[in-house]
């Protein structure tokens, strides 16, 4: 192993954060996980060997967190990861994956994400959040990634982002909570799984499934980052009185905060507005004024709350899983945070190092 790869790794073995769930479980998390949905030939397809490589890094970085879904390359995600993990030590990594959708072998031209993910399976998802449907996907999930536990077990999108409107989100939450749920505390009580959840885009639905029910974490796709934090209003509160944990998907929200506010750059899933353009160029401006890159702010900063317990930006190649780590080292001067917070350009009461 090359020096800096041992410098890389120690930087990541020491970055982690102990959560003990409600079943009396402590789970050891990254503080800088590897979301493996680039893994499932999203956007582009990805040979095998560059796809173990990017596994095959992270691992040699320390990181030790993966988080997976069936719906990530139509299965594809969950078998590389199979392929990968075999004869490691189960005690020796975590692994998230996700119920609320079944795959249904289907003609090629019929499987879903076509123009999404390329060259996978040929599936068709299936939305099931009953009681059956998450015993199934479990079994399915379980058999595709080569394991006999799952450390975290999310219901995957019950939000307005992937249903298309309030009601249609608010009928899946209940359909979850009437059935799939009472599956995932079974799980829980029976420790085939450490810790429930659910994976969404909108922290106003992980707030709705905490009020409503037992739940350990919530893995929230780009609602915590250094662009936005209305999540501090009500939601986060309620993590930090209730001991719920944050996984924080989408660091950089779709890419602006990675790339900067230049033109094309993606916010949310789409092009970004002019609005967040211009913000996104005058957090940009204040951490240059303080030597420090955009994206490693924004990379470092949803850490500075103690609810969440680690970042999970996805990476297509063991370079970019190595950059990830190198970004996370960076040093950031807390007199940066001040000086967003002052320039209005971060909620007030956002947690940054003293």
């Amino acid at each position: 192993m090359s020096a800096q790869l041992k410098s890389l790794e120690t930087i990541a073995s020491r970055a982690r954060r102990s959560f003990r769930s409600r079943s009396g479980e402590t789970i050891l998390f990254d503080e800088l996980g590897c979301g493996t949905a680039p893994l499932g030939n999203l956007y582009r397809a990805l040979d095998e060997d560059t796809a173990q490589d990017a596994l095959q890094a992270a691992w040699d970085s320390g990181i030790r967190y993966y988080d997976t879904a069936p719906l990530y390359g139509l299965g594809l995600s969950e078998t590389r990861l199979n392929h990968f993990l075999r004869g490691k030590r189960r005690d020796d990594y975590v692994l998230s994956t996700k119920i609320g959708r079944l795959l249904q072998v289907c003609p090629p031209e019929s499987r879903t994400g076509i123009g999404k993910f390329f060259e996978t399976p040929s599936r068709r998802e299936v939305y099931d959040y009953s009681h059956d449907g998450v015993m199934r996907s479990v079994e399915a999930s379980l058999e595709r990634l080569g394991i006999d536990r799952i450390d975290v077990l999310l219901a995957h999108d019950v939000d307005i982002f992937t249903h298309g409107s309030k009601a249609a989100s608010d009928a899946r939450i209940a359909e979850l909570m009437a059935g799939g749920y009472r599956a995932m505390l079974s799980l829980r009580e029976q420790g085939i799984v450490k810790a429930i959840g659910a994976g969404v885009n909108e922290w106003q639905v992980c707030q709705t499934l905490a009020e409503q029910g037992d739940f350990d974490l919530f893995l929230l796709a780009g609602r915590y980052t250094l662009l936005e934090q209305e999540a501090l209003e009500t939601f986060l509160p309620l993590c930090e009185t209730r001991g719920i944990g944050i996984i924080l998907g989408g660091p950089y929200n779709s890419g602006i905060l990675a790339t900067g506010a230049r033109p094309g750059a993606y916010y949310n899933y789409d092009i970004a507005p002019q609005s967040v353009l211009e913000r996104v160029a005058r957090i940009d401006a204040v951490c240059a004024a303080y030597g420090v890159r955009l994206i490693e702010a924004a990379l470092r900063f949803p850490l500075n709350h103690p609810s969440v317990v680690s970042v999970i930006p996805g990476a297509q190649s063991a370079d970019e899983v190595r950059r990830n780590v190198e970004i996370m080292s960076a040093a950031i001067p807390t007199a940066l945070w001040a000086a967003l917070k002052a320039q209005g350009l971060m909620h007030p009461d956002a947690p940054v190092p003293a």
